[in-house]
C-alpha cells in the first residue's frame, strides 16, 4: 500500500500565483448539454462527470465545475440539473438526476415554466441549495397520469392528495 498526497485545499479566491483565470468557455446549454470552446462535448463519460462537478460558488454563488483538486466557473443558460427519470413511491416522487444520484424531489416545488415544461429544486443540502432543475421530456410523461387539469391550473395527485402546481 503506498501513501497518498492528501487532496490540496481548495483556493476559492481565484487569485494564483502567475496569469490564470477561473473562467471558462465551459457552457450547459438549455438542453442540459455541455460546450467547450463552441463545441459540443460528445465523450459521454466525460459529460457525465462534469454532471458531477456541478456546484456553487461558496462566496458568490455562481456556477462552477470543482472536481475535488479545481474549479472553474461555467455558463448555465437555464438550469444546472435535468430530472432524467422519476418513479413514484407511495407518497413520494424519485427522480434519476443528471449527476447520476437519485433523491425525492418535493411536489410542493414543481412548476409549469412558459414553456410548459415542469421544474423542481433538488440538491437542498447542496452548497448555496437547492438548486433549480428541469424534469426531461420522458421524467415529465412518466408523471402524466398523475396530472389533470382544472380551472385554476394543473393539479398533481399523489398519495390521494391534489396539490395544484404553480406556474414558475
Amino acid at each position: 500500500m503506498t501513501d497518498q498526497p492528501a487532496r490540496p485545499v481548495l483556493d476559492w479566491s481565484g487569485k494564483a500565483p502567475f496569469p490564470f483565470t477561473r473562467e471558462s468557455s465551459i457552457k450547459l446549454d438549455r438542453e442540459g448539454r455541455f460546450f467547450h470552446d463552441g463545441a459540443p462535448v460528445n465523450h459521454p463519460g466525460l459529460a457525465r462527470a462534469m454532471a458531477t462537478w456541478i456546484s456553487r460558488h461558496p462566496d458568490n454563488g455562481r456556477w462552477i465545475l470543482e472536481n475535488g483538486y479545481d474549479w472553474c466557473y461555467i455558463a448555465v443558460e437555464d438550469v444546472p440539473l435535468w430530472v432524467k427519470s422519476v418513479r413514484v413511491e407511495g407518497g413520494s416522487i424519485v427522480g434519476t438526476l443528471s449527476d447520476g444520484t437519485e433523491e425525492s424531489i418535493d411536489p410542493r416545488s414543481l412548476a409549469f415554466d412558459d414553456e410548459g415544461a415542469l421544474r423542481c429544486a433538488v440538491k437542498s443540502a447542496a452548497r448555496k441549495g437547492p438548486y433549480p432543475a428541469k424534469l426531461a421530456r420522458h421524467a415529465q410523461l412518466a408523471l402524466s397520469e398523475l396530472l389533470h387539469e382544472r380551472d385554476d391550473g394543473f393539479v398533481l395527485t399523489l398519495a390521494g392528495e391534489e396539490l395544484v402546481l404553480k406556474r414558475s
